[in-house]
C-alpha cells in the first residue's frame, strides 16, 4: 500500500500503512471485483496485485514507493501495468477500482474517487468502523449522504487485524461502492443537493433545519413516518432524495 506524496512510504503504522498477508482475505477482496479492467491504488508488495493478475482482464497497479514499483515490475511486469504515481493524483478511467487504502488518507481517497465519473465499482479495504459508517450501518454520515443519489455503499465484510503486517490496532472492513445505473438526482443538481445535505448536518436534530426550508416540517416528517426528533444520520438514500425534491420544488 502507498501513501500520498507528502508522506514517507514504507509500511509505517502511524501512517496507516498495513499490508495484507492473509491469502484468504486477498481472494475474498478480488472476488468482489466484477469482470473488466481493474485499477489498483496502492499496490504495495503486490499481494492483491498477484491475485488480480490471474484474471484475463487488464490490471493497472499504482504504487508510490519506487522500490516497490521496481519489485512489482520485476515480478509482474509481463502481466500487470505498474505505474509509479500518487494514488490521490491518478484518474480512475477503468470500470473497476480496488485498494487496500492507507488508513491515514481514507477520506481524501474516497473524495478523490467519488468526484470521478468513469469507474463503476470500487472495492476498498478501510478501517472496520469507517467502512461501517460509510455503508450507513447504524446511521449515515455527511460524506455518504452527500453522494447517495449517485452511488450505493455496501459493507463487504470484516477483516481481522491479524490479516495485516504490521498488525494494526483495529480490524479492517471491506466497503463496496457501486455507481447507480440511473442517478436519483440529476448530476447538474449535485451542488444544490450537497448544500442541502451539509445544512441538514449542522444541527443535532433535523427539525430546526427543515423549519428553515419547509413551511410545515412536522407534517413532512409525519407523512414519512419520521419522529420529530429524527437526526440527519437517520435518513436513508430515498429519504434524502425525497427531502431534496421537496426543497427544490419550493425554490
Amino acid at each position: 500500500m502507498s501513501s500520498s506524496s507528502r508522506r514517507t512510504v514504507g509500511g509505517r503504522p502511524e501512517l496507516g500503512q498495513n499490508f495484507l498477508v492473509d491469502r484468504r482475505v486477498v481472494a475474498r477482496i478480488a472476488a468482489l471485483v466484477p469482470p473488466g479492467p481493474v485499477l489498483e491504488l496502492g499496490a504495495g508488495d503486490g499481494a492483491l496485485t498477484r491475485q488480480l493478475a490471474v484474471r484475463s482482464d487488464a490490471v493497472t497497479a499504482v504504487e508510490l514507493d519506487p522500490a516497490r514499483v521496481a519489485g512489482l515490475r520485476r515480478t509482474l511486469g509481463g502481466r500487470v501495468r505498474v505505474v509509479h504515481a500518487d494514488m490521490l493524483r491518478v484518474r480512475a478511467d477503468v470500470p473497476n477500482v480496488v485498494s487496500n487504502v492507507p488508513f491515514g488518507i481514507t477520506t481524501p481517497v474516497l473524495r478523490h474517487l467519488l468526484r470521478q465519473r468513469a469507474w463503476a465499482t470500487a472495492v476498498l479495504l478501510l478501517q472496520w468502523e469507517v467502512a461501517r459508517k460509510r455503508a450507513a450501518v447504524g446511521g449515515t454520515t455527511l460524506l455518504t449522504a452527500s453522494w447517495w443519489p449517485w452511488y450505493e455503499f455496501d459493507l463487504g465484510g470484516r477483516v481481522p487485524a491479524s490479516a495485516f503486517r504490521p498488525r494494526p490496532s483495529v480490524d479492517g472492513g471491506i466497503l463496496v461502492i457501486r455507481r447507480r445505473p440511473e442517478p436519483l438526482v440529476l448530476p447538474a443538481e449535485r451542488a444544490a443537493y450537497q448544500r442541502m445535505v451539509r445544512e441538514a448536518f449542522t444541527g443535532d436534530r433535523l427539525l430546526p433545519v427543515l423549519g428553515r426550508v419547509l413551511p410545515a416540517p412536522k407534517r413532512w416528517l409525519s407523512a414519512r413516518g419520521l419522529a420529530v426528533d429524527v437526526r440527519a444520520r437517520d435518513l436513508d438514500a430515498l429519504g434524502w432524495v425525497d427531502l431534496y425534491g421537496e426543497v427544490a420544488s419550493r425554490v
